[in-house]
């Protein structure tokens, strides 16, 4: 939707002399008796504002002359913004009456004017609608809607702004617009694709979530054979996914690198939306949700881990939402701080009085909700750079085994293309430069006996730059000894070599992260 929404002016003030009038403005959802007291007046703050139909239920915290405080939930005709200050009395136990004067100053708690010294002109606002409703219309003028939206970045976050606009604004949408002047905002055109704002929402959510893929791997190795809790089924599920983990041999040949990125999770919903069956071949989400389905029977009646599972009704709900979101590139938006790279350890601990089962489904749980926040984490990160380049990224990871342990092999791919040029006039398809792109990837993982390792390379046109970090000194000296023998072992594949340095350490964080070189050619 594109279009202009215009500020609200600051409402004219009442004149002190002028009497307010009084209106029976809120109705309480549950009748209150005695609240406030006959002739008294209290004073109540506005926590929140929901439109429902054509009035607006508000949750009120009432503080009382005592200074007792209460909340209580109330209607009224009119969108009060959150934060803003009453006075009210109680004429019945089911209402609430304020001034007239004092409701219409109050609204000036929603913001009427962009402060463009604080905003400057072209400033990015992302916001939620929280109130829609059409103004009275003036014959001959067109319709016009007003709505409240909060406000969710900037400086101004959590305010809220009353808007009026040509088109109506459905409730809860995610709105992006630009500052154009302190009472004008342009919206961005979304055309359909999902607000990269709602991606980092979800992203918050399941970094929250999430545990380390060790923990609940390790737990699957050690559950006994023949329990009660045991099912067949369920150790079927158990053997199918431990018997998906490829091994340092696999991942040590391209054909078992592509296999073992197929398999990771990252691509289940896009294997889901082309109609295939992930039943055919290992993946590792859908052996995750398998394994999940076949716990929850075998918990307690009693359990609380149905909330577990709802809070992870994502994993089922992707497709849906994949959909959507994948169709942001080109979108005009802020682009967030990337996502810290790797994501790091978490495990949890069993909790008092929790069954095996139980933990073990928490465990998936907490695994699903790290593979989606790499997925996630990819979204958040694929866009339209500052200078016009199309940015796609792949964030993912591979448990591989190494002996009798399990390592999760964390990877970052993302490819950077230059924009289409012009065509010029008279220039023959063959004689075009061909698109320039540039590739980089990230691999993060913790191998005994080398410790805790990041690597960063990137590659362009054949010519290939690295750096590798190691957080153990021995390691650092190892790596740093053997890089000829790197260099060499790269130049025979074909590349061209550039910088390859080894750090003791981890990789600073920020845009210093990335090397100054530029690299990746898609067909080296």
């Amino acid at each position: 939707m594109t279009g202009e929404m215009n500020i609200l002016p600051l409402p004219t003030t009442t004149p002190a002399t002028v009497r307010p009038q009084v209106g029976e403005l809120l109705k309480l959802l549950t009748p209150v008796e005695g609240l406030i007291g006959t002739g008294q007046s209290a004073k109540a703050e506005v926590l929140s504002l929901k439109q429902a139909d054509q009035t607006f239920e508000l949750l009120l915290k009432v503080t009382l002359d005592s200074g007792r405080q209460t909340t209580v939930q109330a209607t009224s005709n009119l969108p009060l913004a959150q934060g803003t200050s009453l006075a009210i009395t109680q004429p019945s136990a089911g209402n609430l009456a304020i001034t007239v004067q004092q409701a219409i100053a109050s609204s000036v708690a929603a913001l009427t004017r962009i402060d463009t010294a604080q905003l400057p002109v072209g400033t990015l606002l992302q916001g939620k609608v929280l109130t829609s409703q059409v103004l009275p219309q003036t014959p001959g003028q067109t319709t016009v809607f007003r709505s409240m939206v909060s406000l969710l970045n900037t400086a101004l976050s959590g305010s809220t702004l009353t808007i009026d606009s040509p088109q109506p604004l459905r409730i809860g949408t995610l709105l992006s617009a630009l500052v154009e002047d302190s009472q004008t905002l342009k919206f961005l055109p979304l055309s359909s694709r999902q607000e990269q704002l709602a991606v980092s929402q979800q992203l918050v959510g399941q970094q929250g979530r999430q545990a380390s893929l060790t923990g609940l791997l390790n737990a699957l190795q050690n559950l006994p054979a023949n329990t009660n809790q045991t099912s067949t089924d369920l150790r079927a599920a158990v053997d199918r996914l431990l018997a998906s983990l490829p091994n340092v041999q696999q991942l040590s040949t391209a054909k078992g690198v592509a296999q073992a990125l197929a398999n990771s999770g990252m691509f289940l919903e896009a294997k889901l939306l082309t109609g295939q069956t992930p039943t055919l071949a290992p993946d590792m989400k859908a052996d995750l949700l398998k394994l999940v389905a076949q716990l929850t029977p075998g918990l307690p009646s009693s359990t609380s881990f149905n909330a577990i599972i709802a809070a992870n009704t994502l994993a089922q709900a992707m497709p849906s939402f994949v959909r959507n979101a994948l169709g942001m590139l080109g979108q005009v938006s802020a682009k967030p701080l990337p996502s810290s790279f790797p994501l790091p350890d978490r495990l949890l601990q069993s909790q008092d009085g929790e069954g095996d089962l139980e933990h073990l489904l928490r465990l998936a749980a907490a695994a699903i909700s790290r593979l989606q926040s790499h997925q996630l984490s990819s979204l958040e990160q694929t866009g339209v750079t500052d200078d016009g380049r199309l940015l796609s990224t792949w964030q993912l990871e591979i448990p591989m085994r190494n002996l009798q342990d399990i390592v999760p092999l964390q990877v970052k791919f993302q490819r950077e293309e230059a924009p289409e040029k012009e065509p010029q006039p008279n220039e023959r398809r063959d004689e075009r430069e061909p698109k320039q792109q540039l590739w980089r990837v990230d691999l993060a993982f913790d191998m005994e006996p080398l410790g805790p390792m990041q690597i960063q390379a990137q590659l362009i046109a054949g010519s290939l730059s690295g750096q590798l970090w190691a957080e153990r000194p021995y390691t650092a000296d190892l790596i740093e000894n053997n890089l000829f023998a790197l260099r060499q072992r790269l130049l025979d594949r074909g590349l061209n070599v550039g910088d390859i340095d080894c750090h003791h350490g981890t990789p600073p964080q920020g845009n210093q992260t990335r090397l100054d070189h530029r690299w990746v050619d898609e067909t080296a």
